[in-house]
């Protein structure tokens, strides 16, 4: 049973990750549904021939879904014994950090300093958002005592 819960925990952790690395024609690069010929995940849409805000509403359901099955295994990560649940994340952070890898060393030196620069900054908006989120839960914390 535990090892099903965790399979399917796996897997719904990677579909945010498969989403983020949808061809250039998907929602997350900017380029819009459609309008690059046959690749995946713009097929569908292309046939469609949607307008911009069409494609901008799309856009914010499938953020929204993707949010939404976020927090749904979260809420199953949770009930995880604290050991699985670190074996998970740290099992999780070198898939993530192999990636990151692979993905710089398809890149010419000019590109990998972009996606260095890119990666920083993201770390940064990480510790900011955890940072605010500890702040959040202390006031929280405080209007609850007084």
């Amino acid at each position: 049973m535990m090892r099903k819960t965790l399979t399917a925990l796996l897997l719904a952790l990677t579909l945010p990750t498969l989403a983020m690395a949808m061809p250039e024609g998907g929602p997350h690069h900017g380029g819009g549904y459609g309008g690059h010929g046959d690749r995946h995940g713009s097929r569908m849409f292309k046939d469609l021939d949607l307008s911009q805000e069409q494609r901008r509403d799309i856009r914010k359901l499938m953020g929204e879904q993707m949010r939404s099955r976020h927090e749904i295994t979260q809420r199953y990560l949770e009930k995880l014994p604290a050991a699985e649940q670190k074996a998970m994340q740290d099992e999780l952070k070198a898939a993530k950090d192999k990636q990151h890898s692979s993905i710089r060393d398809l890149l010419t030196p000019e590109q990998q300093k972009a996606f260095d620069e890119h990666q920083k900054k993201m770390q940064e908006r990480r510790a900011e958002r955890a940072a605010f989120k500890a702040w959040k839960a202390e006031q929280a914390d405080k209007a609850k005592a007084e």
